[in-house]
């Protein structure tokens, strides 16, 4: 467990963020399928990135990708393109995050995977036989986890032929696809959009150098720091107003919370700004369902009353995420409405001396810590669970002003 106190509400920091984990781990199933030299700086420290590189070096059958659900989609069609023979398993909660249509799309394509427990989920069993998997046209559903897209996409121009990847339905997360097609025509493979098609050719990656840049979805967290603050001016060190990331969406979201964005050279500042502010907001975030934590967060403590949609897959992510904010905001006396794909936060946070359980979800531990400013003290179980995407947010929080103490 982890207490947190804030002794006072004005924060000034300047803050180093971690590299993004999305564009270290797109970036590695790239330079493992390339022939040609890719030269990767500034990748991600973060837990899931470091089990990535991990098991693309591992010479062992048996990848355990712990938590990393990335790590586990990824892996799966590399494995399955590259012809290695090979057990993929993880946690329990791993093992219950579905995966059967990515394992559909990759038979589909000649992969031959079978499931070792039950049907649609890990353990899987991806055996080799990497050359005689087909191009062609595949179709897949769009409202899914755009992981499953992603991993689709980087294996397409291995295949021969390549690939008509037709998405049906409404496309969930389409900035992560973005980001995907963004660096793969980085190291040289252009991908284009016909309708609801995206066509990618047979064509090697070429040979080029790439620096990971800061993660957005760690800035979202600060960018609530500023909303609850008294009064802020945070510097975001290295991000970049034209950037790869969906997240960076966060600072548009942000602003009716008070949080003014500036992009000075290679930083970004966020600073608190007089009211009023609005007192109810709606947000689409099919394209962005990352950031509903943060966003709830902020609702909650700053009495906003905030309906959210596009949640679909919040459900079967680390934690069934909607249901964990229900527990954990009703903890402060806030409630929520919720349905599958969207939810209502209603009502103003209160000081509480319960613990807000993180179930082992970093985003549950990293979205309620800025409530402290408003609460004035708040303990959260296992601080450890931040190692997934941000090692360093605690001691981060500590250069802001708020006392950690561990227990």
């Amino acid at each position: 467990m982890i207490s947190l106190s804030a002794p006072h509400t004005q924060i000034r920091a300047s803050i180093q963020l971690p590299s993004s984990k999305s564009e270290s781990n797109r970036a590695l199933i790239i330079q493992a399928l390339s022939r040609e030299p890719v030269v990767l700086e500034n990748l991600s420290q973060a837990r899931d990135t470091r089990t990535m590189i991990r098991l693309l070096e591992s010479e062992g059958q048996v990848m355990d990708v712990i938590d990393a659900g990335t790590t586990m989609r990824f892996l799966t069609a590399y494995c399955a393109v590259s012809g290695r023979d090979q057990i993929l398993t993880g946690t329990p909660r791993m093992c219950r995050r579905p995966i059967g249509i990515l394992v559909d799309a990759l038979r589909g394509l000649g992969a031959e995977i079978e499931y070792w427990n039950q049907e649609g989920y890990p353990p899987l069993h991806v055996v080799s036989k990497g050359s005689r998997m087909h191009g062609g046209a595949l179709s897949m559903r769009g409202d899914v986890s755009s992981q499953f897209i992603s991993a689709i996409l980087m294996i397409a121009p291995c295949l021969p032929g390549g690939l008509e990847l037709t998405l049906t339905g409404e496309i969930a997360s389409r900035p992560y696809i973005e980001t995907t097609r963004s660096l793969m025509a980085h190291f040289g493979v252009e991908t284009r959009w016909e309708g609801d098609t995206l066509m990618v050719p047979e064509s090697p990656y070429r040979a080029n150098t790439l620096r990971i840049e800061p993660d957005w979805s760690a800035a979202s967290y600060w960018y609530s720091m500023a909303a609850l603050a008294e009064s802020a001016e945070i510097t975001l060190e290295g991000l970049r107003d034209a950037s790869f990331q969906g997240d960076r969406r966060i600072a548009e979201l942000m602003e009716p919370f008070g949080v003014r964005s500036e992009f000075r050279g290679d930083a970004v500042v966020l600073t608190r700004m007089p009211g009023p502010y609005p007192d109810s907001l709606e947000f689409d975030l099919t394209e962005n369902p990352d950031l509903a934590q943060t966003l709830a967060v902020a609702a909650a403590a700053t009495g906003v009353s905030l309906r959210m949609t596009g949640l679909q897959t919040l459900r079967i992510k680390e934690t069934d995420r909607i249901a964990a904010l229900q527990q954990e905001l009703g903890k402060v006396g806030v409630q929520i409405e919720a349905a599958d794909d969207s939810l209502t936060v209603g009502g103003q946070a209160q000081p509480t001396r319960e613990i807000i359980a993180t179930y082992e979800d970093h985003r549950m531990a990293m979205a309620f810590a800025p409530l402290v400013l408003r609460t004035g003290q708040l303990s959260i179980a296992d601080p450890l669970v931040v190692e997934k995407s941000y090692p360093d947010f605690w001691r981060h929080l500590e250069l802001a002003g708020i006392r950690t103490q561990r227990w």
